[in-house]
């Protein structure tokens, strides 16, 4: 599904013109960039949770070379899927 797929079925089911779907859309997803941008948690009742790790340097191999390298800190995003959504995906 895409972002085009997910304004389509806002003006199909809630009745908001495509403007105003597409509009809503980028500020949802908007809001939520932000938000993770910050560092802080995303979480959505009955779907799950956005979270932003932080990992350490660790040392890595090249695979060409064989040479190890250290590989920089950086974040990562996390989804854990919320029990709710695992059941229904599941059932």
């Amino acid at each position: 599904m895409t972002k085009a797929d997910i304004v389509e079925q806002i003006y199909e089911k809630v009745g908001f013109s495509k403007k105003e779907s597409a509009e809503l859309v980028e500020r949802v997803f908007g809001l939520i960039k932000e938000t993770l941008e910050k560092g802080e948690k995303i979480k959505i009742a009955g779907f799950g949770n956005f979270v932003v790790k932080e990992k350490a340097d660790r040392r890595g191999r090249n695979p060409q070379t064989g040479d190890e390298i250290i590989i920089s800190a950086r974040k990562i995003l996390t989804f854990k899927p919320s029990q709710v959504l695992k059941t229904s995906i599941n059932s």
